[in-house]
Order: C-alpha cells, then structure tokens, then sequence
C-alpha cells in the first residue's frame, strides 16, 4: 500500500469533501464527505451498498479524486477497512451532529471505501496539479 505524502495530507486535512470517479471514465463524478485516519482516508455511501459510486468503486477497484484543482489517481479498497468507531468517531469530530444519520448507519458502515494513492510508474505519490 503506498502512502499519502505530507503535503497531501495537509490537503485533505483542510478540505471538506472531495470528488471521486470510480474506474477509468464515465460521470464526472461524486462530491462526498471524507475523513483521514491515521494517515489512511475514508468515506462512506451512507445510501449503502447500493448507492450507484459505491458499486462503481467495488467493480473497478481504482479512480480519481479531485481536491479542489488537484486530481489524483486512486486505488479504493472496498473490504477490511479500519473499524467502524474509529471512522465514525473521524466523522463526528469532523462534521458534527450532521455525521451521525449520514456516515454512522449501518449502510454507512457496510460501504465504507478506504482510498489509497496510486503509485505512478515514476514511483511519485503527491496529488497532481
């Protein structure tokens, strides 16, 4: 698993949501609420399995997410994700009362997607500009 690089995690930490794609094309995407824990970032369907992206993320298995004007290629790691209270306790401290019906339902918790860079053939990790 390759990890964020500090300057990424600087971004994510100051940002409220990204955009992710799920596999090679397709619509241009999904704005979602995300949390880093421990280093490692997740987000959440709270529509559940069902929900159209999360499916898209379990087929593919890779992706983009877009923080404001920078893009990054994606792996999205659809099983053996972190503990749901670790997740859950990310999401209360970053958005609130608002994280509980939204990313703390057991829908939330059973289409959690964890999010990790995709080494380049370079080796480099940073987010892209």
């Amino acid at each position: 698993m390759t990890t964020w690089t500090p300057e990424d995690l600087v971004l994510l930490t100051g940002s409220e949501s990204l955009v992710l794609t799920a596999g090679d094309v397709g619509p241009p995407g999904v704005e979602i609420g995300m949390v880093l824990v421990c280093g490692e970032l997740y987000v959440r369907a709270y529509r559940g399995v069902r929900s159209r992206w999360y499916q898209a993320a379990q087929k593919h298995s890779h992706g983009q997410i877009r923080v404001g004007a920078v893009t990054r290629d994606v792996l999205l790691e659809t099983r053996d994700t972190r503990p749901a209270s670790e997740i859950d306790a990310a999401y209360r401290n970053k958005y609130g009362q608002v994280a509980g019906p939204l990313a703390a339902s057991p829908a939330a918790h059973a289409a959690t997607i964890r999010i990790d860079p995709e080494p380049s053939s370079n080796g480099a990790t940073g987010l892209s500009r």
